[in-house]
């Protein structure tokens, strides 16, 4: 129980300071406005993810041990947050962002420490990466940060997506005894918090939005939680068990990436087809929508969980996961013709 208090903690500073901030935002025109993309009501602020941080940090202060590793972390996540807000009130270029991820990638690898050095035993044998692990962790950092940001489609899908992650990643290293685990505890407060103005529960306080800063700032501490998590110093799982934390948000961003550059467009420009645009289109309304799909991701996680705690074969756990991320992949590129065999007459 002593992960209550900080809870509790990060979760009432994260709520009054949605209050605070949320008209700030308003007069300073940061908010998020209707077009054929964005299908909403009004002027939402786009203040989740400053009011996340915010409450995580100052949580943070008082209840995890402070280290040079952990003040990277939150000047680096400072640093994409602010990028986060930029992009959301001047919409930044695609090379811009990237290039800051990059930028935040390198403070994880060569100011903390921490990259990947072997992708385990996935193929059988184990897959030492050498000093090529720095360049597969940068690509890794950019991969999650842009999941979480390309999931985040309707209202929430990314808060309610990295919570299940937050707790699978909480319960890992929990089990190993290490301290990192109160930092995803402290995000699941503080995305709670945000989680009560933009799904108006239980009444209606006032809709806010998450932002790319939001969900730039969710995908850059998982990756940070996944690598130091795999890290031969703490062994809280293995690397294969990564993809199985974040499994939707990774095969959704994958999948549609492919089908963008099959059509001859960028990867990253924006449309409708993300898995959950698909699930509306096909008759079902936002919130079983994110029902079904919050489903799907608690499924991946539980089973990698699982995995660790029976230690299942990387190998095995590995090529199901591709046959899983293949079917998923055809079934969305051939999605009505899916759906058609499902309204045929019986």
């Amino acid at each position: 129980m002593d992960y209550v208090i900080p809870l509790v903690s990060s979760f009432l500073i994260s709520f009054f300071a949605v209050k605070i901030i949320r008209p700030i935002a308003v007069k300073a025109g940061l908010v998020d406005l209707p077009n054929e993309r964005k299908l909403h009501n009004g002027a939402i602020p786009l203040v989740g993810g400053i009011c996340i941080y915010i409450g995580v940090l100052m949580a943070s202060m008082f209840f995890i041990k402070d280290s040079q590793t952990l003040n990277i972390y939150f000047v680096s996540a400072a640093m994409l947050l602010f990028l986060g807000v930029l992009d959301d009130k001047y919409d930044l270029s695609v090379r811009l962002r990237l290039a800051s991820q990059v930028i935040v990638a390198s403070m994880m690898i060569f100011g903390a420490g921490y990259y990947l050095h072997s992708l385990g035993f996935i193929l059988g044998f184990e897959v030492y990466l050498g000093s090529v692990g720095t360049i597969v962790t940068i690509i890794a950092v950019i991969g999650a940060i842009n999941a979480f940001n390309m999931v985040d489609g309707i209202d929430g899908l990314a808060g309610m997506l990295s919570l299940i992650t937050f707790a699978a990643l909480a319960f890992l290293l929990s089990r190993v005894n290490n301290d990192w685990y109160l930092l995803p505890v402290l995000f699941i407060a503080s995305i709670l918090a945000y989680l009560m103005f933009n799904l108006s529960w239980p009444k209606n306080f006032g809709k806010i939005f998450m932002g790319d800063a939001g969900s730039m700032l969710i995908g850059l501490t998982v990756v940070w939680l996944l690598v130091i998590g795999t890290d031969s110093s703490v062994k809280a799982f293995r690397p294969v068990t990564a993809l199985y934390l974040i499994a939707i948000p990774l095969m959704d961003m994958t999948s549609i990436m492919y089908r963008r550059i099959r059509k001859g467009v960028s990867p990253f420009q924006p449309d409708r087809n993300h898995l959950h645009h698909i699930f509306e289109r096909a008759g079902f309304n936002r919130r079983q929508t994110l029902a079904i799909i919050s489903l799907m991701g608690s499924s991946f996680a539980i089973i990698g969980c699982l995995s660790e705690i029976y230690t299942v074969p990387e190998w095995f756990m590995f090529t199901c996961f591709m046959a899983m991320f293949l079917s998923y992949t055809w079934i969305l590129t051939h999605i009505w013709q899916v759906l058609s065999w499902f309204r045929k007459p019986s």
